[in-house]
């Protein structure tokens, strides 16, 4: 199965900010919690449904997971970084549809959206893990044959 230190750098950068982020999301109280579902909901408007507490639990839950599947090597690469795709995303998606995040041409961030475009990094690594090189084991292997 190996793991590139290329990728296991990647996952390990990625899984562990999003792992802290989401255990931080434990401890959220409800107007946080509310005002999170807000900024979401301009990327995922299907989020608007869900309590705030039920949606706070859902993303601290949901960022533990990815976190923890980024930083376990049994989880395939790819795997890892699909989910990792989603994640991202939907905070891009949040970002770009977010009134006040963009210049007016529609990319460049504002002052206050520069906290959201800056997780374009997860998107980067999300496509470094599924389209990235096959470990040096699996590349020998195929040679092989």
């Amino acid at each position: 199965m190996g793991i590139s230190i290329a990728n296991a750098a990647l996952r390990l950068v990625s899984g562990a900010f999003i792992l802290n982020s989401g255990i931080n999301k434990l401890r959220l109280d409800e107007e946080s919690a509310a005002g999170l579902q807000q900024l979401a909901t301009n990327g995922v408007p299907q989020l608007a449904s869900l309590e705030p507490a039920a949606f706070g639990k859902m993303v601290s839950g949901a960022e533990i997971g990815l976190g923890s599947a980024l930083l376990l090597p049994l989880i395939p690469s790819r795997l890892a970084g699909l989910g990792l795709a989603a994640f991202s995303g939907v905070l891009l998606s949040s970002y770009l549809r977010t009134p006040g995040m963009t210049e007016s041409d529609g990319v460049r961030p504002t002052a206050d959206g520069t906290a959201l475009a800056k997780d374009i990094w997860l998107a980067g690594i999300a496509v470094a893990l599924i389209f990235g090189r096959r470990s040096y084991r699996q590349q020998k292997k195929k040679n092989k044959n």
